[in-house]
């Protein structure tokens, strides 16, 4: 594991959906960067495997409930230096096949629960004077597709909630990170099968988790003075 001496030695990280995919990714690059990790998810045996290989802190916990999220607040210590809303649900219907209940559950996980982490988080980092807020979004944050009501609604509403909260700490030291990916392969496609749907990315040409990750760790490695307020990623 790196040391005090790599790019976030002595620094901490929480990092929500932390079990597998994208959160695994990013927690894994800011463990190699040497910063002390905190991992949520709702697969708490997973979690426990992953936070051992890391070295980290494993919380099990289920976003898309808010005394979950209230629980995880009162149970770490400080505000971590670096914050990262990645967990994510994502499923795919017609706005009038999609029960109100899948809408209520995406903008719990996507949009509710970074709001809670916010919001409990934010005071600390701002009496500190310095942290990272990363949200991971989505090409759907800025993009509509067919059968994307739910996802698309929440991944805006994300994105809105990161232009705020923005507007809100500049020349506060706390800064602030919004990355929306293209497709990008995890197992959240496992269910859907894109390569033998039409009009949907084959695998072989979406992101790799670890693009998304390098992205984080570019963010939150800059001088403070740099905000790397937005990056769009995109298959070459």
């Amino acid at each position: 594991m790196a040391g005090e001496g790599a790019p976030l030695g002595g620094r901490t990280a929480l990092v929500t959906g932390a079990s597998r995919g994208i959160g695994l990714a990013v927690a894994a690059a800011l463990a190699a960067a040497g910063a002390r990790l905190t991992l949520l998810a709702r697969d708490e045996r997973r979690l426990e495997r992953v936070a051992a290989e890391l070295n980290g802190r494993a919380i099990a916990c289920d976003v898309a409930n808010a005394a979950d999220v209230e629980r995880v607040l009162a149970t770490v210590a400080e505000a971590p230096d670096i914050l990262v809303n990645n967990a994510g649900l994502f499923e795919l219907a017609r706005v009038e096949d999609t029960k109100a209940g899948a809408f209520e559950s995406a903008l719990a996980v996507n949009l509710v629960a970074p709001f809670l982490l916010l919001r409990g988080l934010l005071p600390a980092m701002r009496e500190r004077g310095r942290g990272d807020v990363v949200s991971i979004g989505s090409i759907a944050d800025h993009t509509t597709f067919p059968e994307n009501g739910a996802y698309a609604a929440s991944k805006h509403g994300l994105r809105a909630l990161h232009d705020v909260v923005r507007a809100e700490l500049r020349g506060s030291g706390v800064r602030t990170t919004l990355i929306s990916p293209g497709p990008v392969d995890t197992p959240l496609w496992d269910p859907i099968d894109p390569d033998t749907r039409a009009g949907f990315t084959p695998r072989t040409r979406m992101l790799p988790a670890d693009a998304v990750a390098a992205a984080v760790l570019y963010a939150v490695t800059q001088p403070p003075e740099v905000d790397v307020e937005l990056v769009r990623l995109s298959h070459s």
